[in-house]
Order: structure tokens, then C-alpha cells, then sequence
């Protein structure tokens, strides 16, 4: 596992001394929605990598370097959303809502957050939890931290699925707002709130307006 610290967070650390339920609570919901959602999980995982292979014969899954807890670097698995080699031209980039690069098959998946399942892997491996902040792109985050030095204190709790900058606010969110929603999660989580933005998460999953600009959720 590679040690490479690329983001530290400040000295001076958000107070949260609520984390330490999340494991638990992490694993008793991945066990119980793995079972009660079986049949469904398993339509999916044939499914969805089916249509993105005829969608354009290309690679079903897609991995990405992402910042832990304590700005240790793991691997992110996610389902291809976008065309081969999206990259190779512009290096890493944030991705917009009608960004060129993203398929017919990845425009779907996008609104309804299906290319997120394969992170199925990193929860059950403890890389990200279920709710906190999104886990970033170290190249990504080297740039927003010059002008938002704030940016690295979300590395000081475990990263999320989903989380408040996800769900209440944009997909294209700006870094500075990120961080603010970050920073309220991180001093007010609870299994009370983690609850709360799960259920929204489905409702927006079902509804299908992860990319909407406006979820009306408030």
C-alpha cells in the first residue's frame, strides 16, 4: 500500500469525536443491505457492465488514485463513465455535468451514481466509509489547497460514498463551498445524520438527479 502523504491536514485539527461508531456502522449496513438487496446487487453487477461493453466495446472498470483519511493514497473503483483514455490529452480535470468525454452508458449511470458501485470494494476494505466527505484526486487536491488552504482538513475523517457536499449541494460544486458542507459534517456527525443521508442519497439515486442542479431537498 503506497505511504505517499500528498495532502496533510492542518495543524489545527476540526474537533469530531464522533467517529469512532462509523466501522461498525459502516459494516452492520453494507451486511444488511447486501442481503435484504441480493437479487438486486447481483442484477447490476451483470447488467450494468454489459451495457457499457456494448455501449463501445471498451473497458468496464476504472480506477483512481484518491486521498484517505490522514491523506493516505488509495485506489478508487468505479465503473468506466467516460470515453478510453479520457485523460490523455488533458490530464486530470474536474468533470462537469455535460462534460464531452462521458458516454451515453456513463450519462445514465452519472444521474443515478450506478458508476459508483464497484466502491462496494473500498467499503467493505475500510478506504471510504458511507457518508464523508468525497475522497479527492491528489493532483487535484495540490491545486485546490492553493486557493483554499482549508481543502485539507476533510483528510482528517474517513471519506465518504455520499455525504452533505453531495447531497444538498451541486454536482459541480466549487471547492470552497465543498469544504464548508465538509466542515459541518465533520463536526455534527452522528448515525442519527449518517441515517438521514443515506435516505436522501437513495431518494436522489432513485429520482435519478445526482447531476441536477437543484435536487429540492431543501
Amino acid at each position: 500500500m503506497t505511504k505517499t502523504r500528498s495532502a496533510k491536514p492542518l495543524k489545527d485539527p476540526i474537533k469530531n469525536r464522533g467517529e469512532f461508531y462509523k466501522r461498525p456502522f459502516d459494516l452492520v449496513i453494507l451486511t444488511l443491505a447486501h442481503i435484504a438487496l441480493s437479487p438486486i446487487f447481483l442484477l447490476l453487477w451483470i447488467a450494468i457492465p454489459l451495457a457499457i461493453w456494448l455501449d463501445d466495446r471498451g473497458s468496464i472498470f476504472y480506477t483512481q488514485t484518491r486521498l484517505g483519511k490522514g491523506g493516505r493514497v488509495f485506489k478508487l473503483y468505479k465503473f468506466r463513465s467516460m470515453v478510453e483514455n479520457a485523460e490523455e490529452l488533458t490530464g486530470a480535470v474536474l468533470a462537469s455535468g455535460d462534460d464531452p468525454r462521458i458516454t451515453r452508458m456513463g450519462r445514465f449511470m452519472r444521474a443515478r451514481a450506478l458508476d459508483e458501485l464497484p466502491q462496494m470494494i473500498n467499503l467493505w476494505k475500510g478506504d471510504i466509509s458511507l457518508v464523508g466527505p468525497r475522497p479527492e484526486r491528489p493532483e487535484l487536491a495540490e491545486e485546490i489547497i492553493k486557493t483554499v488552504p482549508g481543502f485539507a482538513d476533510r483528510t482528517q475523517v474517513r471519506p465518504g460514498l455520499t455525504g452533505i457536499a453531495q447531497v444538498y449541494g451541486k454536482y459541480a460544486t466549487e471547492p470552497r463551498d465543498k469544504i464548508r458542507y465538509d466542515r459541518i459534517y465533520m463536526r455534527r456527525m452522528s448515525p442519527l445524520l449518517d441515517v438521514k443521508l443515506l435516505f436522501l442519497s437513495v431518494w436522489v439515486t432513485l429520482s435519478g438527479k445526482w447531476q441536477a442542479e437543484d435536487k429540492n431537498l431543501r
